[in-house]
């Protein structure tokens, strides 16, 4: 089976799906940038720390929550006496909902500063202690329904500035968020609004008309900035040539693939992997 161009971890969390890791623990340590299978949460209480995902440097810095979604690009570049935890969850034990909401979200506000005394910094410490009790009766739903309460409250946190509840109920948002997705699954196939659009039964120009409304961009700028990211990803973390990378991304004239990727970013794909420092897993 051919390796993925970017290490991706697979099957690192145990049977329930869960895992717990404390700030602290890391404080010592940078990992080389790699993509999940699973989710990872960040809850911290105090500090400061930076990560680096999918080319950009996020920071949290006092009482904030983050995320990173399966299949994202990242690497923790510092922490700064931080305090908090990482929690580690299968997609499995997230629900539809909170999906939606972190695939919007991912790319445009993927952090959120939170009280000192949200209830989050209670129900971690909850979770972990039901995680480390071998032989408690009903672990496993109590596990879930504990892991689904610090989700949704994060993934309540990420929202709260952000829309009005109406909107975040309503039919257009969630149709943005199933759009985000099936660009994520499909871009190397499907490059065009309007084969997004027969896919969710709505006119190409209804489906501009809730993106733009939801997002603030235009459908194609979504296709177009979801092609570019994993090209700019292959770009820094693999030895595949260009001509390899278009043919990755479904485009079989690797003349045009780098004047697309010169028109959005200013730079021709050899310039830009160039400017990085590659990374390749050994």
């Amino acid at each position: 089976m051919k390796k993925p161009a970017i290490d991706i971890h697979r099957d690192e969390l145990d049977g329930v799906g869960v895992e717990i890791v404390p700030v602290t623990s890391l404080q010592c340590e940078t990992y080389p940038a790699h993509r999940d299978d699973h989710y990872i949460f960040i809850v911290q209480q105090h500090g400061h720390c930076v990560w680096e995902l999918d080319f950009t440097q996020v920071v949290l810095t006092g009482s904030m929550v983050g995320f990173i979604t399966p299949g994202q690009v990242h690497q923790n570049l510092d922490f700064n006496g931080a305090g908090g935890w990482l929690v580690f969850v299968t997609p499995g034990l997230v629900s539809p909902e909170n999906r939606e909401i972190f695939d919007n979200f991912t790319h445009v506000r993927q952090t959120a500063s939170i009280a000192p005394n949200s209830p989050l910094f209670q129900l971690v410490p909850i979770l972990g202690t039901t995680l480390d009790q071998a032989t408690l009766a009903l672990k496993e739903g109590l596990v879930s329904s504990l892991t689904d309460s610090i989700v949704t409250l994060l993934a309540s946190h990420i929202l709260q500035s952000e829309y009005s509840a109406g909107l975040i109920e309503g039919r257009k948002y969630r149709t943005a968020a199933r759009f985000k997705q099936l660009v994520v699954e499909n871009c190397k196939e499907l490059k065009q609004v309007k084969e997004y659009a027969a896919l969710l039964n709505i006119t190409p120009l209804y489906l501009n008309e809730i993106v733009k409304e939801v997002t603030g961009f235009s459908a194609s700028h979504r296709i177009n900035e979801e092609i570019l990211l994993e090209a700019k990803r292959m770009l820094s973390y693999s030895r595949l040539d260009v001509k390899q990378i278009a043919y990755e991304l479904g485009y079989e004239d690797h003349a045009y693939f780098s004047r697309f990727f010169k028109k959005h970013t200013g730079m021709t794909p050899v310039a830009f992997r160039n400017s990085k420092p590659l990374f390749v897993q050994s």
